[in-house]
């Protein structure tokens, strides 16, 4: 018996479904229940709400979750050899687990929660992590259809997620992500706890929505993080000559000396920059 219900241990259920990870799918599969149980607890309480998980897998997150409380899973999975052993989960848990068999990172689950906020956690696929949860903080309108997420990265991407200026890992991910959410590191899990056990530690970060980011447009923020970011080692005047107006009317902007370089901007300095730069842009086109 596991330590949060009664379905067989994980590494019989990969045995008996032939489930092998694969790396062309970014799998390293957690199977210490006691470690996907915190996870879930890390989602805090969840009785009556909606989780979205990605990559499930053989299931040891998705068994926590539900046997966590939550009302109802939604997990995303790509490999359709999993899914025989996810219907095992379901099936143990009547009506509160469903199933997609697709691709996360085309995948809307909008139309699946009825108005309601959901919850996003999950063991991400290392190979699609960054680009997923760029996806999320990308999303429109915001606050989006979320209301928290409690993901595990590579060590080094989650550095780069809460990163803040004038830390070693700042850069483009860290302004986007805390602009639009409270960040936080919660953890770290060794590779050992996984199969096969990837070559680096894994951390589970949370992000949380802000409902009112300091106002700007995304588009124009992710311009001046990528333009500023993309030549890291210069100056912000000649780092921000690629956006085709004066790098100085935009550090003016920010209150900023355009000798300065991007990582010592912090991320009211970036938006302030944007705004300014979506303002030059408008005032071009009349």
């Amino acid at each position: 018996m596991s330590q949060i219900d009664d379905l067989p241990p994980l590494r019989e259920v990969i045995k008996r479904h032939d489930l092998s990870a694969r790396k062309s799918l970014g799998q390293n599969f957690l199977l210490d229940l006691n470690l996907t149980a915190r996870i879930a607890r890390a989602a805090g309480p969840l009785d009556g709400r909606t989780v979205i998980e990605i990559g499930p897998g053989p299931g040891g997150l998705t068994r926590a979750l539900l046997a966590t409380g939550a009302a109802r899973v939604i997990a995303v999975e790509r490999d359709e050899r999993a899914l025989p052993a996810l219907a095992e989960i379901a099936a143990h848990y009547p009506g509160r687990l469903d199933i997609v068999h697709g691709d996360a990172t085309t995948f809307d689950p909008r139309p699946l929660l009825n108005g309601e906020p959901a919850k996003i956690v999950a063991n991400l696929p290392y190979n699609i992590a960054t680009m997923l949860l760029i996806g999320w903080l990308s999303a429109e309108p915001w606050p989006p259809w979320y209301d928290m997420m409690v993901l595990m990265f590579q060590r080094e991407v989650a550095e780069r997620i809460v990163a803040h200026d004038n830390d070693e890992a700042y850069g483009r991910l860290g302004v986007l992500a805390n602009w639009r959410a409270e960040t936080k590191i919660l953890f770290d899990i060794s590779p050992s706890a996984f199969v096969p056990p990837p070559k680096v530690t894994s951390s589970v970060v949370r992000l949380i929505p802000r409902p009112a980011p300091e106002p700007c447009e995304r588009r124009a923020l992710e311009q001046i993080a990528a333009a500023a970011f993309g030549q890291r080692r210069k100056m912000l005047r000649q780092s921000l000559k690629s956006l085709g107006v004066d790098p100085a009317l935009l550090a003016e902007a920010a209150g900023v000396d355009p000798t300065r370089r991007a990582e010592t901007i912090p991320i009211s300095g970036f938006v302030a920059m944007a705004r300014k730069l979506t303002e030059l842009k408008s005032s071009s086109l009349r």
